[in-house]
């Protein structure tokens, strides 16, 4: 955040140019990225294209991996494949979108230009329906691995992105949701490192003691901390949301 802070460029919006110039000078003294002046509807603008590109892209990603699973592909292999085109950068697909910014912002385009926007309001309901496609997996998992007992699936990661304690729009907290209202409460269990309070049903606060306590292990999040501890899953089932297990055998999107 600092290093972002410091460094990234900055729109500056104002109704007239003086304005503009008086706020530059200031993050002048400490942002060393580009700093471009223009008119506030311009500004604002800005900001919800910028979040609006990277949910699209997302979307383009999470729907690749929908195709794919439907026939039994390798999402992963295809895109990487694809990226060794020189003008091609697909995405990685994920279980959601989660944040205060890109899994909100687009919804303003939609709500201001219904009729226009179109791709946009499929991106988006896209990435909404990634945690219930998690979900669904689940589903198939447990049934392929004659697993009958809920309780014994353990969700890894609760915040909306690795190495952070932020839960806003979680995909974790909405597939919860989800599963609470299929199954009327919510009997899996939960782990997040970065989260220290109780925030859902069943959630625990170490390690070893929610993997000892689950079967199948679903990891919603990459934290650093799963990733250096991949050989705790050893013996697991895994449904990798993030091709971050290197184990055999494991379960993807």
């Amino acid at each position: 955040m600092v290093y972002e802070l410091i460094h990234n460029n900055r729109t500056i919006g104002a109704d007239d140019k003086e304005t503009g110039e008086k706020i530059k000078s200031y993050y002048a003294s400490f942002c060393q990225g580009e700093i471009v002046v223009t008119d506030i509807c311009t500004a604002e603008m800005t900001k919800v294209v910028e979040n609006t590109y990277r949910a699209v892209n997302i979307a383009f990603a999470n729907e690749l991996a929908k195709i794919c699973r439907h026939d039994d592909m390798d999402v992963y292999e295809i895109i990487r494949i694809c990226n060794m085109h020189p003008r091609v950068n697909i995405l990685q697909p994920g279980p959601g979108v989660g944040g205060h910014c890109i899994s909100v912002d687009p919804w303003f385009l939609v709500g201001d230009y219904p009729s226009l926007a179109k791709v946009i309001d499929e991106s988006m309901k896209t990435n909404d329906s990634m945690p219930d496609f998690v979900l669904n997996r689940i589903y198939e998992i447990m049934k392929e691995n004659h697993m009958t007992e809920i309780s014994r699936v353990g969700i890894y990661g609760l915040t909306y992105k690795e190495n952070v304690d932020d839960l806003r729009e979680s995909p974790t907290l909405q597939m919860l949701e989800s599963m609470e209202r299929h199954l009327c409460g919510n009997k899996v269990k939960v782990y997040d490192p970065f989260v220290m309070n109780d925030v859902v049903e069943n959630q625990y606060h170490d390690l070893g003691a929610f993997l000892q306590e689950a079967d199948l292990v679903v990891i919603m999040v990459k934290h650093d901390e799963i990733r250096e501890n991949m050989d705790m899953l050893r013996g697991k089932i895994v449904l990798d949301c993030h091709n971050v297990c290197r184990l055999d055998g494991v379960y993807h999107l």
